[in-house]
């Protein structure tokens, strides 16, 4: 994927959805753990030395699996590459829950799901379509519509 890194900077200071001191482990063999501020902007995790204001690292969360390592540790890895894996160490079993969490809803896959879905039951509750109302064009509405095929 192509970025600008200077936008990516500028995403990195906006105001995150979640942030936590977490303890962190890269994904090359004998990383060890480090703490790290962690923060989840929009669809990007970026990570920082706990003392600079410039983040170290990014992981765009598309096409990535989060799972449970052990009570209060979770992972990231990608599709396209398997052995690719972020570890996590949270303060607690709640913590980690809740960062999972945010995680997983924070793709865009997941979010355009979410879109069809609520679209499809506004529709069977009002009889209209909610992106008409809104002034989306008929072009737009149709991509939507043919996604959930």
């Amino acid at each position: 994927m192509r970025y600008n890194d200077k936008e990516l900077q500028a995403l990195s200071r906006q105001p995150a959805e979640m942030a936590a001191e977490l303890g962190m482990r890269g994904p090359k063999k004998g990383s060890v753990v480090k703490r790290r501020l962690v923060k989840l902007v929009a669809n990007f995790l970026f990570y920082f030395r706990t003392d600079e204001a410039e983040p170290i690292g990014a992981l765009l969360l598309e096409h990535c699996r989060v799972s449970r390592e052990e009570p209060s540790g979770f992972s990231i890895s990608f599709v396209e590459d398997v052995d690719r894996k972020y570890r996590f160490e949270c303060c607690s079993e709640e913590q980690c829950e809740e960062w999972m969490t945010a995680l997983r809803r924070a793709s865009y896959e997941f979010m355009r799901r979410s879109l069809i879905f609520y679209r499809s039951e506004i529709q069977k509750m009002t009889g209209k379509d909610p992106l008409e109302q809104l002034g989306i064009s008929q072009e737009a509405r149709f991509q939507l519509s043919s996604l959930r095929a």
